[in-house]
């Protein structure tokens, strides 16, 4: 159903309603209207990486261990099995007659908000730190949830909008005072492709104001960006609660009432929260016009009906057996594979089974559930551990020794006992092993969202890029040792980790691997499948160079602007290959020119794999502006292609880069073209000095006038 039929029916039915009815409609769990036939509704479901909050569904690596993968068409995979399974359990729970929270069909994400700062705890929610890696990732996943049917296979909603990115303790009433430069050229340009690209349904605002307005009160980013700049014809939802925030904390209104009437004088058509309650109080007050209630009404229900809600679709079919399917788990083994990043090797990865036959399996999250989910999450019927998916990948062929090594974050494992018991047995075990492998890292009770973490002494976000004491305790008990460790890092975000790095054999980044992570992982530490993943954020050694946290410019932050040497640098990650880009050239410029003159570019390139072993990796294209003063400080990344490179082989592959990626953003916030000569680098990482530092190689080089 085209928007155009949709809208007019929308239209036809909420003219049947009376005043007060509309405006209940406005609310996320918006009531039935027996006498229209027009069942409840709720608003609220969640699928970040799986249909989460809603019982039995597959797990999916987090967010920001897909965006590792660099991989636009499996992640486009992952969101059709998420809405299959969405369709799934709506078909079985409203046959129930159940329509509770978690359980429709608009679903609450991506959220494409920019991890700007390490310290976020909700960065591992985002698709990393690079607008151009999360508009692709973005337009990938809303294209894969809501499907090319004759309706919506579910509705994606696009977050928060806008400039949102900590700190979590202080979003309710915080201002972000962005450059105009930043908000084009940083902060916007995942949403405007969601919207222009991959026809976003909705948009959810941010709690926090931007230059003085409640993003879910703002005209300026709600009607004057959102709907008259960028078209945008879906409905725009607030953040939970975020409607209250303008009377109680951001103190720009002084009841829910003139709260209400802000929103809704704004367009912001849903609201999660209780603020709507008010909605018609303010019409009677004269505060909103009726036809302002009337229109937000018609945009839900032009939604419901593009969901196919209110007759029969090709996907009323589906049925309960679709959820957590093998197809489906398969997706996530795989996507689990593409996410880990390898950062340091010294060839003791692959692990040999010929020659290992002790294995210990150390540390707080070896054995943990909860570190393979990631927050907003589904609930996997069955879930394998890194340890679990070590011993049955191992199934008798080498002894495997465990010790939990130390809690997460407390001084001790048992009541009465001394700080750091489980010490001795970390290294009785390592001592006792041919190999170690130490699973240490975050979870979401340390890094998440505000209210959801057990971390109140920070909201959610880290105070530091430290690991908790105990875990450091437990690295320095192990190394003593001497015994060859394998670090396997847990967390959803940057961690230093210059002592594993220096003092341990291999590093490899898990973020949080999903459900069933264990198998996928094992399969990497002893070489059925090479690593691939790449860094889609900075790690940063510490945060010496970074600005306040509530600094939202961006100058000094991320790869494109920073100044020093990274850790381990957006973009990087090792695998078991060898595969370096060793030709590449310009070989279409289309005729075809977009809004601003230019040209598609089609650069072909040659990479060669010189290892015996077969791999996957990511070709990556960077472009700087030479010319330009308004060009970002590093060249940044316009163009990536995962490809295959077989053992002692080359592969060719052709990647095109859009017109835009030659623009730059002046400081008024405009988007131009200044400048026509330009450098292209052409590699499986980015071309700072730390990246060829770690891998030996440098990207291929071109000089392109246009």
């Amino acid at each position: 159903m085209d928007r155009e039929e949709a809208r007019r029916k929308a239209k036809e039915l909420v003219g049947q309603m009376t005043l007060e009815e509309r405006a209940g409609q406005l609310r996320y769990d918006a009531p039935a209207i027996e006498r229209l036939g027009i069942p409840a509704y709720n608003w609220w479901s969640e699928s970040l990486h799986g249909v989460a909050r809603a019982g039995t569904a597959t797990v999916f690596p987090q967010a920001i261990g897909m965006a590792a993968s660099f991989d636009e068409e499996l992640l486009e995979q992952v969101a059709d099995c998420i809405a299959t399974e969405g369709r799934a359990k709506y078909n079985a729970y409203s046959a129930k007659e159940d329509r509770d929270i978690y359980k429709g069909l608009t679903f609450w994400s991506p959220n494409v908000n920019i991890f700007r700062d390490p310290r976020w705890g909700r960065g591992h929610e985002t698709y990393g730190e690079d607008p151009y890696l999360t508009s692709r990732l973005g337009v990938a996943y809303v294209k894969g949830l809501q499907g090319d049917g004759e309706v919506m296979k579910a509705a994606a909603c696009g977050k928060h909008f806008a400039v949102h990115s900590g700190p979590e303790a202080v979003r309710h009433e915080f201002n972000v005072e962005p450059t105009a430069k930043d908000m084009e050229e940083t902060y916007l340009p995942a949403f405007e492709a969601l919207v222009k690209e991959a026809r976003v349904e909705a948009v959810m605002g941010a709690y926090n104001r931007v230059n003085g307005e409640p993003c879910c009160g703002s005209k300026t980013l709600i009607h004057d960006t959102l709907r008259e700049k960028w078209g945008f014809q879906g409905h725009y939802v607030s953040d939970c609660w975020a409607i209250n925030d303008f009377h109680e904390h951001h103190m720009i209104t002084s009841t829910p009432v003139e709260s209400a009437a802000m929103a809704l004088n704004a367009g912001c058509d849903l609201n999660c929260g209780v603020t709507y309650l008010h909605a018609l109080a303010a019409c009677e007050k004269g505060m909103v016009k009726e036809e302002a209630i009337t229109e937000a009404a018609v945009r839900l229900f032009t939604t419901r009906y593009m969901l196919g809600l209110f007759g029969e679709s090709e996907y009323d079919k589906i049925t309960y057996e679709a959820v957590e399917c093998e197809e489906h788990l398969l997706v996530a083994d795989r996507m689990t594979k593409e996410s880990v990043v390898l950062l340091k090797n010294d060839g003791i990865l692959p692990l040999n089974l010929d020659k290992v036959k002790t294995i210990g399996v150390i540390g707080p999250n070896a054995d943990s559930r909860r570190a393979l989910m990631g927050n907003y999450h589904g609930t996997s019927s069955e879930y394998v551990t890194v340890a679990e998916g070590i011993r049955n990948y191992v199934d008798g062929r080498a002894r495997i020794l465990y010790s939990e090594g130390c809690a997460l974050f407390a001084e001790q494992m048992e009541q009465l006992a001394m700080n750091g018991d489980r010490l001795a047995e970390a290294k009785i075990v390592a001592e006792h092993s041919d190999v170690v492998v130490l699973c240490l890292g975050l979870d979401e009770t340390l890094e998440g969202e505000e209210g959801d973490t057990g971390n109140s002494y920070a909201s959610g976000d880290k105070v530091d890029l430290q690991l908790p004491k105990v875990q450091r305790d437990l690295m320095e008990a192990v190394a003593s040792t001497g015994k060859p460790v394998v670090v396997c890092m847990m967390t959803g975000s940057a961690i230093d980790l210059s002592y594993p790095s220096r003092h341990f054999n291999a590093v490899m980044q898990l973020w949080y691997p999903g459900g069933r992570g264990g198998r996928g992982i094992a399969d990497i530490l002893f070489g059925k499948v090479s690593p691939s993943g790449k860094l889609p954020i900075t790690f940063y050694d510490n945060l010496d160079n970074l600005p306040d946290f509530t600094d939202y410019h961006m100058a000094g932050r991320t790869y494109r602007y920073m100044e020093k040497k990274a850790q381990y640098p957006f973009g990087f990650g090792l695998t078991y290959g060898d595969v370096a880009v060793t030709e590449a050239e310009v070989v279409d410029v289309s005729d075809k020119r977009d809004e601003f003159g230019l040209p598609d570019i089609t650069v072909r390139v040659k990479a060669e794999n010189k290892a015996g072993v077969d791999t996957d990796d990511v070709v990556q294209i960077y472009v700087k502006n030479t010319e330009s003063e308004y060009g970002a400080k590093n060249p940044a990344l316009c163009a990536f292609k995962r490809v295959h490179a077989q053992a002692e082989a080359c592969v060719e592959t052709e990647i095109k880069i859009t017109g835009r990626a030659f623009t730059v953003v002046d400081d008024a916030g405009k988007r131009l073209v200044d400048g026509k000569t330009f450098e292209l680098y052409v590699g499986t990482m980015q071309p700072d000095a730390r990246s060829i530092e770690l891998t030996g190689k440098e990207p291929v080089k071109l000089q392109l006038s246009l």
